[in-house]
């Protein structure tokens, strides 16, 4: 029989990608470094968030299906019929990763720094790329 994790109040489900140890540049990071790199994974399942979030009109921020980004300190490992899965509070998280490409009004080009995209709000910088 299989089973499904519900999690609680504002806490979400997480099952980790494998980390890919070798950068675009081809440098391999090694297994022992000091600072463990951020971890990504894909949400499973959402809690319902805290009771007080109605009243002030939050919304859970991620739903099943996200990739997200989250540290090695995030949480908590569990094992669901034999599959490892991390719950961790919403706070916890880092980041969502997000196709740029899903924007209608910048379809994922690089923008100038100070520019805006006006439809989904994502700013230039001198990172873009």
């Amino acid at each position: 029989m299989r089973h499904q994790l519900r999690p609680m109040f504002d806490r979400i489900v997480i099952k980790e990608l494998d980390p890919d140890r070798i950068r675009r540049s081809g440098l391999l990071v090694p297994a022992g470094s000091d600072e463990p790199p951020p971890q990504q994974g894909i949400v499973l399942a959402v809690g319902p968030g805290l009771d007080w979030w109605d009243h002030v009109g939050v919304k859970m921020p991620v739903k099943p299906g996200d990739h997200v980004v989250f540290p090695a300190s995030a949480g908590a490992w569990v094992e669901i019929d034999e599959e490892r899965l991390l719950v961790c509070r919403i706070g916890e998280l880092l980041g969502v990763l997000e196709e740029l490409a899903d924007c209608p009004a910048c379809e994922g080009r690089a923008l100038a720094s100070g520019e805006t995209c006006p439809e989904c709000g994502r700013e230039g910088s001198i990172a873009s790329s």
